[in-house]
């Protein structure tokens, strides 16, 4: 619901706000007023270009601020109670606008604008612009949306499968050469056959090579200390051992120490042993050097193109095996894929058929409920048609699977007999738009969700009886949407919840437009001046009271926050 409106330097217009209720609110005023400036105002609002002729004259800039209660489905931000939208253009020819003060571009100021508020006028409205709304609006007659959705998931479901299937398939063609890659990777590690501590190991076994003779040098004089001479270690060890042993009978302490020299000559007799196997590895050769440093070489090579550690190697084979793995068993991959693919389409048919079924059903009815509620607003001879064109039969894999299910839908009317229906866009008569909107509006409004409503033109060509049906669904329509009616017709003014003045005043050299909220004995005042012209009579203000008294029951005092701004 729209519940402020703000213009600044808009043509006419140098400042009005208005404070808007729910309900019917009408606006009236003599020709040139300015009504049409604040529907220009709402639908710069909702994305409409605009042009630096639109400024009032000797200003740098308009403005055209609005705030709807409740939040638009593509609003930028975080969702609050209210959504504002502020449009700003200079005389320089730039523009911004915003949503809930963010800067948006004006594709994001019309999708919000479309979800909250609609022009009935030539042309002016989302249901005329796009033909997806027409089949929202089918759907929702039809009682078929719970069906539309089942079918938009089973789509969804198998555009999905299609994707992986064709990721899979463009991967194949790449897959052969990845998999000769990786089996150039396996051999080469496993015929490696590394160990995780082997290089640590080769490293020693390299440093013990490359100094054999120095090795043997210091063996040599480290046995001879230890045991091979008399004054060895070894034999005076025993010595000392037997020496201690027999003093242990004058010094019992001396049992006990015993044990620490047992300890030492195992120690040195291990270490003895030690080192003639190791005198025993002098007849390893050059040939055996040139082994361990070709091992190491290897190693290097692997852990500048696979890792930095033999288990960094290790791991990144156990990771190409498993890729191999799967790249093996993707040909299986792409069958199952296949298989899904038909299993799902096949159900996205049937769910589409059903729709197609509900939709064919559901505008057969819509046809003759139009003509009927249009018959009563003055096109009797008007025939509605409701262009369902499915491409159901003809779907393959290889069309476009849309949410929306296989139809496209247009309304189309012939207004007078031995007319070809034509698509509403293209009536000229913006009145004849306008009630054929209201008609479609009462009919389907339970299905939608609650807007702002805007009705201009919807007079043109009609009277007396048929404005009367005319307002009472103007009325009707109210109660579950907010609706704005420019009208010059007092039957339709009479059936106001709220009634707006624009006036035109002349004040110096220039021009200003305002705005003003009636009350009951303004009303009358302004509804008889519309019977009767400028020229008001006592008649006339008698009639136009009882035309209010009748129509528009409980008359609710003005907004005193409506206002206009004179100079």
């Amino acid at each position: 619901m729209l519940r402020t409106l703000r213009i600044k330097n808009l043509a006419t217009i140098e400042e009005i706000e208005l404070n808007l209720k729910k309900g019917l609110t009408i606006l009236t005023g003599e020709t040139g007023a300015g009504k049409s400036i604040i529907i220009d105002g709402i639908r710069l609002i909702q994305g409409e270009k605009g042009s630096p002729d639109m400024i009032r004259t000797g200003e740098a800039q308009l403005s055209v601020e609005a705030i709807f209660a409740g939040t638009a489905r593509s609003s930028v931000s975080e969702e609050t109670s209210e959504t504002f939208f502020q449009r700003i253009l200079s005389n320089r020819g730039s523009g911004r606008g915003y949503v809930n003060g963010t800067l948006v571009p004006t594709k994001l100021m019309q999708e919000n604008g479309d979800l909250l508020v609609d022009i009935y006028g030539q042309n002016d409205h989302a249901f005329l612009r796009k033909k997806e709304n027409q089949l929202d609006y089918l759907d929702a007659y039809s009682e078929a949306l719970d069906l539309r959705r089942e079918t938009a998931r089973v789509a969804q479901d198998t555009r999905k499968l299609i994707r992986e299937k064709t990721e899979l398939e463009a991967r194949e063609k790449e897959r052969e050469q990845r998999l000769d890659f990786l089996r150039y990777i396996i051999h080469e590690i496993e015929e490696a056959d590394l160990k995780p501590d082997e290089e640590e190991t080769l490293h020693q076994e390299r440093n013990f090579l490359k100094n054999v003779e120095k090795i043997q040098h210091l063996i040599s004089e480290a046995l001879q200390l230890a045991y091979m001479q008399d004054t060895s270690i070894s034999p005076q060890l025993s010595k000392l051992q037997g020496l201690v042993l027999a003093l242990s009978e004058f010094d019992f302490s001396l049992k006990e120490m015993l044990s620490s020299l047992d300890s030492f000559a195992i120690g040195i007799r291990e270490l003895s042993d030690h080192l003639i196997r190791m005198q025993g590895r002098d007849g390893e050769s050059t040939e055996d050097l040139e082994r361990v440093e070709e091992r190491l070489s290897l190693i290097e090579k692997l852990k500048r193109k696979y890792g930095k550690s033999a288990k960094d190697i290790l791991a990144f084979l156990n990771k190409s095996r498993e890729e191999y793995e799967t790249l093996t068993t993707s040909s299986e991959k792409l069958e199952e894929l296949g298989a899904a693919i038909n299993k799902s389409f096949v159900l996205y048919r049937e769910k589409a058929k059903a729709l197609w079924a509900a939709r064919r059903n559901g505008a057969a009815r819509l046809e003759k409920d139009i003509e009927n509620e249009i018959g009563f607003l003055g096109m009797q001879k008007a025939r509605v048609r409701i262009d369902l064109q499915s491409t159901l039969s003809e779907l393959t894999l290889n069309d476009k699977i849309r949410d929306t299910g296989t139809e496209e839908v247009e309304f189309l009317i012939s207004p007078n007999p031995g007319e070809d229906p034509k698509p509403l866009r293209k009536i000229a008569s913006g009145g004849e738009l306008s009630r054929i909107m209201l008609a479609i509006k009462s009919i389907g409004r339970e299905q939608e969700r609650e807007r702002t409503l805007i009705f201009d033109e919807i007079d043109s060509g009609i009277g007396g009886k048929i404005a009367d049906f005319v307002a009472r669904k103007l009325q009707k329509l109210a109660a579950s949407h907010q609706v704005l009616c420019i009208t010059h017709l007092p039957q339709i003014a009479s059936f106001a919840r709220t009634h707006i003045k624009i006036e035109k005043q002349i004040v110096g050299d220039r021009t200003f437009t305002t705005v003003s909220e009636l009350n009951f004995e303004e009303r009358v005042e302004e509804v008889a001046r519309m019977m009767s012209g400028s020229r008001v009579t006592e008649s006339g203000l008698r009639t136009a009271r009882e035309l209010l008294e009748r129509n528009s029951g409980t008359v609710l005092n003005p907004d005193p926050g409506m206002k206009g701004f004179v100079q």
